[in-house]
């Protein structure tokens, strides 16, 4: 059981440092990229958007990542992790721990332990600051992490880590299932390449003869500039139904409880790895759902947050509610959501240069509903909307696994660690 193994404090058993702190004046020279706080994501790392400063020779190696180094953000979200596994060099900055465990410790242990640790606020103790929270060295430090043998951490580790490796698999198989439509919906709706390909006597790519011929073979002038001959181009408010939503006073237990009917604020879409909905963090009673306006939208309703941040997409996979961030497209309306996901994704910059606000930015039906859009012919439309449902449909069902995975995962980890499970033998098929 857990009294068994031994708490001992995390300073004695790593080695940990923070990174590099930024100072303009002397960041001149031949600057390198580094980890900062924005690109820790738990237990993986966004390396899209990497700023630079200089590193003297001296510094290379105190500030300088290997492979297996556990990286843990100081501020922000203190607390949250992901192992290095990219290539060594790579340097951080002043917002993050390098830590570097000894013989006691698996690193993969420590992340878990540490995920644990942040869900159920055991970090909380450590923190200093009162707005801002911060995990500083010392108290990096000083945390006390369960210590069981290293053969066992090595066993716990197999059963969690298979486990976020099948999820990061289905996931990467849906970046690819996403990059998929939204390539189709570009080569049709906006590139118009079977048009072009017609133009120049060329047959289009990709594509059986009956759908080629539904597509014209010249374009025509209109309010979008250039599109193909005989589509339309009307307004978002008249081929769309949008519907926002509302919130039941939070005080009035009688429109949350029995929490039967799901609903739906922005914040439930923030962690989404795909653009599927398929639970809310909060419920409401039938009295609640009577309280807003719009009511339960249907399943295949899509969803975009209009504030706070503008932008978030996913289509919700059973009937929901939602406050009144959200404009949402429900089904039955001449373009579908399915379509309309893609036509967002792609005029994303459109619709945010029509916000406005003082508090903070926020795009209304009002101002999204006038939008000009681009309506092709019902044939080639149903010929999209089959493709993309199709693909869409195995997305979704990707992220049911992966869901099922996580909340598998989410179940041992605490009995793991606690030392209530005990399986040295336990593996994942």
């Amino acid at each position: 059981m857990s009294s068994e193994w031994q708490k001992v404090r995390l300073g004695d058993h790593v080695d940990s440092c923070l990174g590099k702190m930024l100072d303009a004046k002397k960041n001149k020279g031949s600057p390198q990229p580094y980890l900062g706080n924005s690109n820790v994501r738990w237990g993986e790392f966004d390396l899209s958007d990497l700023a630079e400063m200089k590193f003297e020779p001296h510094e290379e190696e105190r500030y300088s990542l290997e492979p297996g180094d556990l990286v843990v953000c100081e501020g922000g979200e203190p607390g949250r992790c992901a192992i290095w596994n990219g290539l060594s060099g790579m340097k951080i900055q002043k917002a993050l721990h390098r830590i570097r465990p000894k013989h006691t410790f698996n690193n993969y242990y420590l992340f878990y332990w540490l995920s644990l640790a942040a869900k159920t606020g055991s970090l909380e103790a450590y923190f200093t600051g009162t707005t801002i929270k911060h995990l500083t060295g010392k108290a990096v430090a000083a945390l006390e992490v369960p210590c069981p043998p290293i053969e066992l951490q090595v066993v716990m580790v197999s059963v969690l880590k298979s486990l976020d490796d099948r999820i990061a698999l289905l996931r990467e198989t849906n970046t690819t299932l996403e990059a998929i439509a939204q390539a189709l919906f570009k080569s049709w709706f906006v590139d118009f390449d079977p048009v072009r390909a017609k133009m120049e006597g060329r047959a289009p790519e990709g594509m059986d003869e009956a759908t080629a011929a539904l597509f014209p073979d010249s374009f025509e002038e209109s309010e979008l500039g250039l599109v193909p001959k005989a589509w339309v181009v009307s307004v978002v408010g008249e081929v769309v139904e949008t519907v926002g939503g509302g919130t039941p006073d939070t005080k009035d237990l009688s429109y949350w409880e029995p929490a039967e009917h799901c609903w739906t604020t922005p914040k439930d879409l923030s962690g989404i790895t795909a653009p599927v909905l398929l639970d809310t963090e909060r419920k409401l009673s039938a009295k609640g759902v009577a309280k807003i306006s719009s009511g339960l939208q249907p399943t295949g309703t899509l969803l975009m947050s209009s504030r706070a941040p503008i932008g978030y997409l996913a289509i919700a996979q059973m009937p929901v509610a939602i406050n009144q961030g959200y404009i949402a497209m429900p089904p039955g309306s001449t373009l579908p959501p399915i379509y309309m996901l893609h036509w967002c994704r792609q005029n994303m910059d459109t619709i945010k240069n029509h916000a406005n606000g003082s508090t903070f930015m926020e795009i209304s039906k009002k101002a999204f509903r006038p939008l000009l859009i681009l309506v092709p012919p019902v044939e080639i439309l149903e010929r999209f909307v089959g493709t993309a449902s199709s693909l869409f449909d195995r997305l979704v069902e990707n992220e049911r696994q992966a869901k099922t995975l996580a909340d598998l995962r989410d179940t041992l980890l605490p009995r793991l660690i606690s030392g209530q499970l005990r399986l040295p033998e336990l593996t994942v098929d």
